[in-house]
């Protein structure tokens, strides 16, 4: 006998009201919220800022799935089966055949990539899964400003087909690095994705609107959004209300920001 509170179980994510459409996902999570301080605060540094950033992420992950994926209705034993006929658990659970890809963009990408791989194994088929890596940084000029994207390679294990992709990114600057992988794997990647879920700890109006205007039907998932060089006024309205928000210095670094997290994850300031 199954019980009907979980044959359905409902789902709402608590998010920031804004303007942006509804792929764009700003979380609203005080919890969240305080632990991404921490890891943007100048004392935090390796290894506790592995630590956050894991908290982070599987955060993240959690809301996106639970957002996202398919359910199925299962009849599951448990251990009270052995002490009677009714111990059976009998509702949704999330899918377990669900068919994923993350891929890893190194560097900054490189341990959130690995973490949700890693997450992803313990529920889901591993056989369904799989971990890509492409290999890219910001291509600047004289002045450090970010003029494109440089890539070094990639190692893609197979097509795409059906497949929720991932892109565990901590910095959604200026949109570019993100916007030339998702277009890699929409030109070049066998199949034809499910979806496409970038999460982000932090991202800027200037990368919202890259993303929007390039991908519109990528699913963004985010903590924060800075846009700490905007005006007074803009500042104290809705985000997306307002075409002067920024969120970038000229040479498209985040404020308030984290400094480059890409650096102090691989304490490697270059």
């Amino acid at each position: 006998m199954s019980d009907l509170s979980y044959k359905n179980i409902p789902f709402k994510l608590s998010e920031i009201d804004h303007g942006y459409g509804e792929n764009i996902h700003i979380l609203a999570n005080p919890y969240m919220s305080s632990m991404l301080a921490k890891i943007c605060h100048p004392t935090t540094v390796q290894p506790v800022l592995n630590q956050y950033v894991s908290f982070c992420y599987s955060f993240l992950m959690e809301q996106a799935i639970n957002h996202l994926f398919p359910r199925k209705t299962v009849n599951w034993d448990t251990r009270m089966k052995s002490f009677t006929e009714h111990g059976v658990y009998s509702g949704e659970v999330l899918d377990p055949s669900t068919r994923a890809i993350v891929v890893d963009l190194a560097r900054a990408g490189t341990y959130p990539s690995h973490l949700i791989f890693d997450q992803l194994n313990y529920f889901f088929d591993p056989t369904t899964l799989r971990q890509d890596h492409f290999y890219l940084n910001r291509k600047v000029n004289e002045q450090n400003e970010v003029i494109g994207v440089d890539v070094s390679g990639s190692k893609i294990g197979g097509d795409q087909d059906q497949a929720f992709v991932f892109f565990p990114d901590p910095m959604g600057a200026t949109g570019g690095s993100l916007s030339h992988c998702i277009s890699h794997y929409k030109n070049n990647v066998g199949g034809v994705a499910k979806k496409y879920v970038a999460l982000h700890i932090i991202v800027t109006p200037e990368y919202i609107a890259r993303i929007n205007k390039d991908h519109p039907d990528v699913e963004v998932y985010t903590l924060r959004l800075d846009r700490g060089l905007s005006p007074e006024a803009t500042l104290n309205s809705r985000p997306g209300d307002k075409n002067d928000e920024r969120g970038l210095t000229d040479t498209q670094y985040i404020v308030p920001g984290a400094g480059g997290v890409g650096e102090v994850l691989n304490n490697s300031f270059v």
